[in-house]
């Protein structure tokens, strides 16, 4: 990235950024429904899944702070829909821009979003008495872990965005796509209580290993090699997404009329 492309995504990250500051509402998917989906799985389920609460909330609420990162990503490929319905994308082609600019710039703004979603969230886990058991370090690492399956997240989001014409369509195709990611995953339960052909593909899942490295990362107890595994597994899978959707996600942007 030039320098000349970094500073006009910048500039179109805080466009996006002041207008979030002017409409809060656009934060509820980031803070308030991983918050719901805590209180719903911990409090009602959390029971029947995990056997004890206590037992339960250690277990949950790594796999929630993914979760996270999989509702904010899809306000990107939302707001690029939306951006071209309402002429803004026109106003954008007119300017003597790079077009990755207005892609990266709403990515990071979103990213943006996405980490002020997992500080919320891992306050609220505090609240109901998540503890961190191992050192800041492995904290920071799970942060990091999170931002770029996040990112990669939103870009998959962004080409989904500007292939499809209308943005409640987007929402739509947006939910589906996640559904097999997060449920077919161990963010909510072990694997090994699933039948052994979901368990083929929740062991090859990313969410699953972005999952267990964050556990890991977090709670502890589980073998430095398993964590490191699951981590580099993400990492590759990260580069990967952002490595195929990102070029896919310009392309589109280029051709859609």
């Amino acid at each position: 990235m030039t320098a000349s492309t970094l500073r006009h995504s910048l500039a179109i990250c805080r466009r996006n950024l002041v207008h979030i500051r002017n409409d809060p509402e656009q934060l509820l998917d980031a803070t308030v429904m991983p918050i719901v989906f805590t209180l719903v799985f911990l409090y009602v389920l959390g029971g029947a899944i995990g056997g004890d609460h206590l037992d339960y909330r250690e277990y949950l609420l790594p796999g929630i702070m993914v979760q996270t990162a999989s509702f904010a990503s899809t306000v990107t490929g939302i707001g690029l829909n939306t951006d071209f319905g309402q002429g803004v994308m026109d106003r954008f082609r007119s300017l003597p821009i790079a077009r990755s600019a207005v892609l990266a710039g709403r990515i990071g703004s979103d990213v943006c979003r996405l980490l002020l979603g997992q500080l919320v969230m891992l306050a609220f886990a505090f609240v109901v008495g998540f503890r961190v058991h191992t050192d800041p370090v492995a904290v920071l690492g799970a942060f990091a872990l999170l931002l770029l399956y996040g990112t990669a997240l939103c870009w998959v989001s962004a080409f989904v965005g500007l292939s499809v014409k209308n943005a409640q369509v987007v929402s739509t195709v947006g939910f589906l796509w996640m559904i097999p990611l997060q449920f077919g995953s161990s963010i909510f339960a072990p694997p090994d209580t699933m039948p052994g052909w979901l368990q083929a593909f929740v062991a090859v899942n990313p969410t699953t290993l972005v999952t267990d490295a964050c556990r890991g990362l977090l709670v502890g107890g589980v073998e430095s090699g398993s964590v490191a595994g699951s981590a580099l597994g993400a990492v590759a899978w990260s580069v990967g997404l952002m490595a195929v959707f990102a070029p896919l996600a310009v392309w589109r942007y280029r051709n859609r009329t």
